[in-house]
């Protein structure tokens, strides 16, 4: 989509600088970037690449203004500013509206929505308008999705689960299957709790590809609103993910834990069930949660596969390393002493 950099600003904001007339294309790095491209410089360690960029203009702070041999679009957090300016820009696949002959709908839908080949819509279903729903999308029985919502081929909603407005369900997600939930008979074999809940997903979330959300056992697993889940996320039955939260790709959440507002966690972390994450937590990637976390921050860490017995043993030293090594700093600082006084 061509846009001239005079529009951009008057629909972004941000301080102008160089030619408005100079319309760009599309969106590049400063080092791959061509003349019709506009780029960002968001990371210092990258103002070096700004000097020989060919870019047509680029999107900086105040103080990387001054370097910039191109136009430039002056604001404070560049890099917010180019999340923005992407979604305007990037192409967008036309989807017209209407149902496709190979589509099997079972309930009304308002005329403004999408319906790709092969898709199955059960009864009782609400949609909002401009709904897109693309091929081979299954929405199971009372399924309630917000309007301007957009689900890729393949997504599977299970009956009964609600998923807000302005949605992006990726190819491969599902949203609603039963969680693990089973009871140990004395023989040995496992019985299956009845999961009786819903997914409930807010507004503006986005879910990556092949990212499961299981139903909630008795009470809802609860999605609040802004929060963004990457690829291949397992979310167990009950968890609760407090609004503008982000996950990174292949994170484990057990069941019936509760994750806080504005947090993040990286990818491949795993989050025991029934544990709480305070707002504002950042977990590192790779990083096992295995007690709650009560206070904003970053956290990191890990511990290596043992015999259960042997890890708690190990790990309840481990808790007191510090402790023991300020003991060891006083015992060398005695030891020292003693040493001169011979």
């Amino acid at each position: 989509m061509s846009r001239s950099l005079k529009e951009i600003v008057a629909r972004f904001g941000g301080e102008l600088k160089g030619d408005g007339n100079l319309v760009v294309t599309g969106l590049a790095t400063l080092d791959k970037a061509s003349p019709g491209q506009l780029s960002f410089l968001a990371n210092p360690k990258y103002f070096s690449q700004l000097a020989s960029t060919r870019a047509g203009a680029v999107i900086l702070a105040p103080e990387m203004a001054g370097g910039c041999p191109v136009a430039a679009i002056v604001t404070p957090q560049p890099y917010l500013y180019f999340a923005r300016a992407s979604q305007w820009l990037a192409p967008k696949p036309a989807h017209p509206s209407g149902i496709h002959a190979s589509a099997v709908v079972e309930s009304t839908l308002p005329s403004s929505v999408s319906v790709g080949p092969q898709v199955w819509i059960g009864p009782e279903v609400e949609i909002g308008a401009n709904v897109v729903i693309e091929a081979q999308c299954r929405i199971g029985a009372g399924v309630r999705i917000g309007a301007d919502s957009h689900l890729y081929p393949g997504v599977t909603i299970y009956h009964g689960c609600h998923v807000g407005s302005r949605a992006i369900i990726h190819s491969g997600a599902v949203i609603g299957a039963d969680g693990f939930g089973f009871a140990r008979e004395t023989t040995g074999e496992w019985i299956k709790i009845a999961q009786t809940g819903r997914v409930s997903v807010g507004d503006d979330v986005e879910i990556g590809a092949n990212t499961t959300i299981d139903r909630g056992a008795l009470e809802n697993t609860v999605i609040e609103d802004g929060v963004k889940l990457d690829n291949q996320i397992q979310i167990g039955h009950n968890v609760r993910i407090g609004r503008n939260s982000a996950l990174a790709g292949c994170v484990g959440i057990a069941g019936s834990a509760t994750i806080g507002i504005g947090c993040t966690v990286g990818g491949g972390a795993i989050i025991l069930g029934h544990l709480s994450l305070a707002d504002g937590v950042n977990v590192s990637a790779g990083t096992l949660v295995a007690k709650s976390i009560t206070a904003a921050g970053s956290y990191t860490g890990t511990v290596p596969f043992l015999r259960h017995d042997e890890w708690l043993k190990n790990f309840s030293r481990l808790r007191h390393l510090d402790a023991q090594a300020d003991k060891i700093r006083d015992l060398e600082k005695r030891l020292a002493e003693l040493e001169k006084a011979k």
